[in-house]
Parts: C-alpha cells; structure tokens; sequence
C-alpha cells in the first residue's frame, strides 16, 4: 500500500504509556524500562494482548481506525545487550512483537487496523548524546528488517531527541521498503533535547530524508505549543501521543511515583493544539498516560 494511502485520510487510535502504565498500574518490573522481553513468555503475552485490547475498544468506540504498535522501544542492539540479548535473540523478540501486534490488529472489533514497528533512540530517551544520519541508519536496520520480514505496515520512530538520528531510521526504513514516521520529543520549551526546533528538525529530514509522515510524542501538549509557530510545516504532523504530566523531563525521570496529569488540562489542551495542527490523525499517549487518558482524549468511555 502506498504511504499516501496507508492512512486513507482517516483517523486512529493508537495506544498509551505502555511502559509507565505496566510499572506503576500493573507493577510489573521492566528492567531498563524495556517491555519488549514479556513477548517471551505466555504470561507477558498475555498481559501485552490486554493491555493493547483496551485501545482496540477505544478504537471501535470512537469508530475510528486502530494502529497496533509494537512494545519494541527499547529492542535495539545496544538496551538488548544489557539485557542479554544478542542478534539472533532480538530479531526473534521483534519479529514475535509484530505478530503479537497482528494477532491483536486481526481479532479486534475494528474494521480499519495497521500495525507499526516501533524504533526508539539508541541513547536515552531524553538526552541528545550526538548522531550520525549513515552510523543511526546502519544501526537500526537490523530491528527495522525484522519488522519488514514480519509485515509491519509503517515503522514509527518515537522520542527522536536530534534530526540525524531520525534521518538514519528514515534511511533504514527506505532500504527496507517500509513507510515511515518519525515523532520527535521536546522539552517544556517546545524545542528537541539537542536545541532544535520542530520547525528545524522537520525541514532537517525534508531537505535530504523526508519522512512520510511527522510527530511528537513524550510530551505534554502544552510545551508542543510553544514549538508551534504557525507556519506550514505544523501541517505535516499526523501523530501525536502526548505525556500526562506536565512535568519536564528531568523532573519526570526522578520521580518515584506516577503523575498522571490533570485530565482535563490535558484533553483542553490537546484539542487546542489539534486546531493549529489540522493534519494530526494518530492519537494516543506517552508517559504517565493510560487507556483512561486516550479515551478521554477520543470522547469515549474509558475502557477499563
């Protein structure tokens, strides 16, 4: 399918705070924050297939589409190796994340699904450690061709802190014959962790590796805002799952407890910033957030 048609104009739901919701409302241990190792048994399969069919209901709720993205942030060479796993093993965790995701995509009520493999940043999550576009290509094409190999539909690259990191996963997705989304992360600014701005970051990868579509996410929608200037490229924003708290990022990693946020901050101000980004059509959640905030944010009950 075509990039300009995989999201046919529509709109989709997408999941939350995977990781935070496991830890703080299931209290589930994911070590290094990593929840890609609970495909490898039942139990973790199944606690997975739950957690993702409460936003299949959301979905068919709001009569919206559905994209299944795999819990698979962290599944990458250098988090695999601290958790032990070596080549071989990660391709086998990504390629049984996809078909988890599948599997979840294909016995949901909603007539309209995608899965996406999910690329998270080699570094922190939070930190703009410098990149290079050719080394972060090379680096993620291995998960990115595990996800060709299972039948992901797009490949969405999340908490991007930098353009060139962004740019390799572009590169990789295009080697693969994958479409591909890339959602950068800002701080209480509006501005990426290595100073750029959306707008600079966006015109980054669209002078040399153009993305099909853009997003932000681990962030609160009142600091996307202040990254907001009104110009075009805010029309190329299609996705967006947005932080709970308004906390900084700083703030958020030292805390011990989970802040959920102000819902009703959360859902004002998301519909605001929704009427300077027409285009957003993939809504979810990140940090802090869970199946409650997403429906909120959709106008449906709450699933669980």
């Amino acid at each position: 399918m075509e990039p300009s048609n995989l999201l046919d104009g529509g709109e989709w739901v997408t999941d939350g705070g995977l990781e935070t919701d496991l830890l703080f409302n299931h209290g589930v241990d994911l070590p290094e924050f990593a929840s890609f190792p609970l495909i490898e048994t039942e139990e973790g399969s199944t606690l997975l297939k739950t957690y993702y069919g409460e936003y299949a209901a959301i979905a068919a709720a709001a009569g919206v589409g559905l994209i299944v993205e795999t819990p698979t942030w962290r599944a990458n060479p250098d988090w695999g190796a601290i958790l032990g796993y070596d080549a071989t093993s990660l391709d086998r965790a990504n390629r049984a994340a996809v078909a988890l995701a599948h599997g979840v995509a294909d016995s949901s009520a909603v007539s309209r699904t995608r899965v996406s493999g999910v690329v998270g940043p080699r570094g922190d999550g939070y930190v703009a450690a410098g990149a290079d576009a050719d080394e972060a290509a090379d680096y993620h094409s291995a998960q990115v061709h595990s996800f060709a190999a299972e039948g992901v539909d797009l490949v969405h690259a999340m908490t991007m802190t930098e353009p060139a990191e962004a740019k390799g996963v572009v590169r990789a997705a295009r080697a693969a014959s994958l479409p591909v989304a890339i959602s950068f992360t800002v701080e209480t600014d509006g501005r990426l962790p290595d100073g750029s701005t959306l707008a600079d970051a966006v015109a980054a990868l669209e002078a040399t590796d153009p993305a099909d579509w853009y997003g932000v996410n681990c962030a609160h929608p009142t600091h996307v805002v202040a990254g907001l200037d009104g110009a075009e490229w805010q029309h190329k924003l299609a996705f967006f799952r947005p932080n709970a708290s308004t906390m900084s990022h700083e703030e958020l990693d030292a805390m011990e407890v989970l802040d959920s946020g102000d819902l009703g901050l959360l859902v004002e101000s998301t519909t605001s910033m929704r009427q300077q980004t027409p285009a957003l059509a993939v809504i979810g959640g990140c940090c802090g957030t869970d199946s409650r905030h997403v429906a909120a944010l959709w106008g449906v009950p709450a699933a669980r």
